[in-house]
């Protein structure tokens, strides 16, 4: 997972970093509201750590951006020194899904992280996940078409689930590679865009199979990819008839 922390305290930085770290998680630092928008703009993160006090934009005026701009899925955890019951409810009002105050206790980040965590991306290691027509089975990493095993190499397998339990997100081409390939990869570009390619051929994206709704990866110019679920052909004629 990446996190995004937003804090222009250097200190409380450096050490949600090293927390997160020990966690397994990647993370990426800002200091201003104003830096943070501008990257998400092409980028994009697990779950967002933000401070309320900032140079700038306040974190409330960040979050209130974020969730303006369609970021609703984003996890987001406020840790501020305004602890006061009116700007508890205030944060929560803006969007942020957790608060808990300054100073930082380690254990405690760890566990409302996780817990956050936990809520928005379930395990799945033993879940059969459905999306009609589509069936991943992640304990034997097989993807099924109406039934029908259909077989892709790891890296294809690793994407393809990320693809859809990220289903309707706008994914950076850096979130991608980080998640299926890890933060060293060969090429990053070209084998992303290899194995999209290789996904659409595979899974036959972008077309009806008889039931369930249609599945198309698409590509955002200069951006990344996101799955978009479209209306199966009848669901679309029943809506025009109405």
């Amino acid at each position: 997972m990446r996190i995004a922390v937003l804090d222009d305290d250097p200190i409380f930085l450096k050490l949600v970093e090293a927390t997160i770290h020990q966690m397994g998680h990647a993370t990426i630092l800002f200091e201003t509201g104003e830096d943070l928008l501008r990257v998400m703009r092409r980028e994009s993160f697990d779950l967002l750590i933000v401070d309320w006090l900032l140079p700038g934009l306040s974190g409330i005026e960040v979050v209130r951006a974020l969730r303006e701009a369609g970021g609703s899925k984003l996890p987001i955890l406020f840790a501020s020194q305004c602890n006061e019951e009116k700007d508890i409810v205030a944060a929560f009002n803006a969007g942020a899904d957790d608060f808990m105050t300054k100073p930082l206790r380690v254990q405690e980040l760890m566990a409302r992280v996780s817990a956050l965590m936990r809520r928005a991306y379930p395990d799945v290691s033993t879940m059969r996940l459905d999306f009609d027509p589509y069936r991943l089975e992640p304990h034997t990493r097989t993807v099924y078409l109406k039934e029908q095993p259909i077989e892709l190499k790891h890296r294809e397998y690793e994407l393809a689930e990320f693809l859809f339990q990220n289903c309707g997100r706008l994914l950076s081409r850096s979130h991608l590679t980080e998640a299926v390939w890890g933060s060293t990869s060969p090429s990053p570009s070209r084998t992303l865009d290899t194995h999209a390619s290789r996904l659409r051929t595979k899974l036959q994206l972008g077309q009806y199979h008889g039931q369930g709704s249609i599945y198309q990866l698409s590509a955002i110019y200069g951006l990344g990819y996101r799955m978009e679920l479209l209306p199966a052909p009848e669901m679309a004629q029943a809506t025009t008839a109405s």
